[in-house]
């Protein structure tokens, strides 16, 4: 059977970015005989068209075998690993430390596709269904994910993820944020906890203007919203909705290392 290619396809480059890091065959067990860089690329398809799973092309493995990769390296900290991997080797190749020391907050909206294991209202935006809350370094590349209601505001959404990521990166020093995070006392959280500055940049109310930071995390969700796997969220899962962002941040940063 001829095998169709798909612009999605990592190129053999972009896949020695990735084969490194994948988990390794277990020693008991049947030998593996699915081809990971096919699960892989059926990802990152399944990422950049927003194909439902039960609609995955034939040239692809079987629904029930991508699915089952897509739970486990959900599960087992694979796609955190590659992100740390591709995220560090951006930096270096920019000619940064490895190490972020500065990092942008931010969240966003959206509208959920079916049933889900939460959901809510955000009165702000006039949104029913989840928020996304991200953490990005100063070259927008993603540090951190968490998916919950949209109706958790930003400060108690902001706590949430630090407190899940803030010690995976040690060297921070500095986070920015816009003003829907400055009505709580949580630029003291930040430094009671972590040892962070959190400083609050604010909107211009007359006219347009780049705001000094807050465009990097603003260019972050437009790469993403190349990715129409999450122009909605169509998970019953907060854990599988995150893996959703980090697997187009993968592919943001795969393409950035090794253009197609």
């Amino acid at each position: 059977m001829h095998i169709k290619n798909y612009a999605s396809d990592l190129t053999d480059k972009q896949w020695q970015l990735i084969a490194p890091h994948m988990p390794p065959e277990k020693e008991r067990g049947r030998p593996r005989t699915t081809k990971l860089r096919k699960v892989v690329n059926a990802l990152l398809y399944m990422s950049r068209t927003g194909c439902q799973w039960d609609f995955l092309p034939p040239d692809f493995p079987p629904r029930s075998t991508v699915h089952r990769y897509f739970s486990a390296w959900r599960d087992d900290g694979t796609l955190d690993e590659i992100s740390r991997v591709l995220r560090e080797k951006i930096r270096i190749k920019s000619g940064r430390n490895k190490y972020p020391s500065a990092a942008i907050l931010d969240s966003q909206s959206v509208k959920i596709a079916s049933v889900a294991e939460s959901s809510g209202f955000d009165g702000a935006k006039l949104i029913k269904g989840r928020k996304r809350h991200i953490l990005v370094g100063v070259l927008g590349l993603l540090m951190g994910v968490m998916v919950d209601s949209a109706a958790i505001d930003e400060r108690r959404g902001a706590k949430l993820l630090m407190e899940r990521i803030a010690m995976l990166f040690p060297g921070v020093i500095k986070v920015w944020a816009d003003g829907g995070y400055s009505r709580s006392p949580l630029k003291d959280w930040f430094m009671m906890k972590f040892n962070f500055i959190l400083e609050i940049v604010k909107r211009p109310r007359k006219k347009f203007q780049i705001v000094k930071w807050r465009w990097i995390v603003e260019r972050t969700f437009g790469w993403f919203n190349w990715q129409r796997r999450l122009s909605k969220d169509y998970e019953y899962y907060e854990s599988s909705a995150e893996a959703w962002v980090k697997i187009a941040s993968i592919n943001v940063m795969v393409h950035r290392l090794q253009p197609g």
